[in-house]
């Protein structure tokens, strides 16, 4: 075999380890195991960040009564006013359209139903899908390596679920630029990293209730946690 040229990567991932994706589908459940607000906000960052089209899909919503179905249905709303797809694993034909021709990576927390997604889009996979820990309300892992699906003319990169993630290699201008609801937003600074400053045109949206405040609070935890790893170079 002879290489004879080396494109350009579009983007790349570094956990797990993919490269020139088209979208990622965050699989995200809303019980057994319970929805983290943490985890999703961090995979949205990096993908966003990374230059990917995030989808958000949700499971696991015939365990919820209709008063939960209704307290959740305000919060999905707001991602999708970002312009962030968010659909739920009853409307597989909708993301089959969207998705067609595309490279796809499915990530989210272990014990979501990424397995159980591809084995219903292609009944003949069989990928071995196991109960979530009741003792720890979480999956186990099921999907040992990365591994690509071609379904319906659909590259789906399926990789190992994980619950934590590593956003300390993205730079304080990136993770702002990641939050959509922060751009063409005034601040008195232009530098404003709406943390600490006075004038700050964010943190005015979200004293006006139009910013979802678990995403500010999850902004101003991944801040810190980049700041932190800064200091840790330079020391």
């Amino acid at each position: 075999m002879v290489i004879n040229e080396i494109l350009p990567r579009k983007n790349i991932l570094t956990r797990p380890v993919v490269a020139n994706i088209d979208y990622a589908l965050i699989v995200t459940s809303l019980k057994k195991p319970d929805l983290s607000y943490t985890l999703l906000d961090k995979l949205l960052t990096l993908v966003i960040a990374n230059n990917i089209k995030p989808i958000i899909i949700l499971t696991k919503l015939d365990l919820l009564n209709k008063k939960e179905l209704k307290e959740y249905a305000p919060t999905f709303k707001y991602y999708e006013s970002l312009g962030i797809k968010v659909i739920t694993n009853k409307k597989l034909n909708k993301l089959k359209k969207i998705l067609r021709n595309q490279t796809v990576v499915l990530t989210g927390q272990t014990g979501a139903g990424k397995s159980t997604i591809l084995n219903k889009l292609n009944k003949n996979l069989k990928i071995e899908t196991k109960p979530i820990s009741e003792a720890l309300n979480r999956g186990v892992h099921t999907t040992r390596h990365t591994e690509i699906y071609e379904i319906n003319k659909i590259y789906f990169v399926d990789t190992p679920g994980f619950s934590s993630l590593d956003i300390s290699n993205l730079t304080k201008e990136s993770l702002k630029e990641a939050f959509l609801e922060f751009k063409n937003t005034r601040c008195k600074y232009t530098g404003c990293m709406h943390n600490n400053e006075s004038g700050c045109g964010v943190k005015e949206k979200l004293s006006k209730g139009l910013i979802l405040p678990s995403r500010y609070i999850n902004y101003i935890r991944f801040l810190k946690e980049i700041n932190e790893n800064s200091s840790k170079l330079y020391k």
